[in-house]
């Protein structure tokens, strides 16, 4: 059995990088990856610097790259800071909520300079939040986010609610994402009377609904 094990340690140790695992992953998150994402693909830590000091990768922040070659996207940087909020086990935890989930969903012509993201009440990151986001700390129930490609956004109904609570934003544009959010089918009716439940939800936002 310790032959077997040692045999299988040095195999992942000469492990040859595979390219197109690496681009699979590449392709589902815009361009981006992160270093055990690499890893996991066969490319040794300590190959990353000679990568990007060759012109194939470009290193965005700590531990996240992105492919060179790959074209960037208008919506890149929700996947950059979605990955920056991952755990230990390398999954992203940040969901983008408030007036950034209006945004995303065109429901607000609001375009805030800083992403607003909510994260678990347990969340921890050494080193200061990048001066781009904004944390808010809560818990979501999984209906109350929505997967798009590389990153994670809560409901428009979910964001409206967080804005109405914490006044972050004017009675008009609640209105209008309210409004826009109905008429798109991206806010339902079963929606609209789980948030009437809650026992936080602001009387200004209870009248309109």
């Amino acid at each position: 059995m310790l032959i077997c094990s040692g045999f299988l340690n040095m195999r992942a140790a000469v492990a040859k990088p595979d390219s197109e695992q690496l681009f699979e992953i590449v392709e589902a998150q815009q361009g981006y990856f992160t270093a055990g994402q690499a890893v996991e693909a066969g490319y040794a830590r300590s190959t990353h610097s000679y990568h990007v000091e060759a012109g194939n990768w470009m290193r965005e922040c700590r531990g996240i790259y992105r492919l060179r070659r790959y074209p960037q996207s208008d919506d890149g940087q929700l996947v950059l800071w979605s990955l920056w909020s991952r755990d230990r086990a390398g999954e992203p935890e940040g969901v983008y909520s408030h007036l950034t989930a209006l945004r995303i969903k065109d429901l607000s012509d609001a375009n805030p300079s800083r992403l607003h993201m909510t994260v678990p009440p347990d969340f921890r990151r050494n080193g200061e939040v990048p001066s781009i986001l904004v944390l808010h700390k809560a818990k979501l129930a999984p209906g109350e986010i929505t997967r798009e490609r590389g990153y994670a956004v809560t409901t428009p109904m979910r964001a409206i609610v967080d804005l109405a609570v914490s006044g972050e934003a004017d009675r008009d544009i609640i209105k209008q994402a309210l409004r826009e959010g109905q008429s798109r089918g991206l806010i339902t009716r079963k929606q609209i009377t789980a948030a009437n439940a809650r026992d936080d939800l602001p009387t200004r936002l209870r009248r309109l609904l």
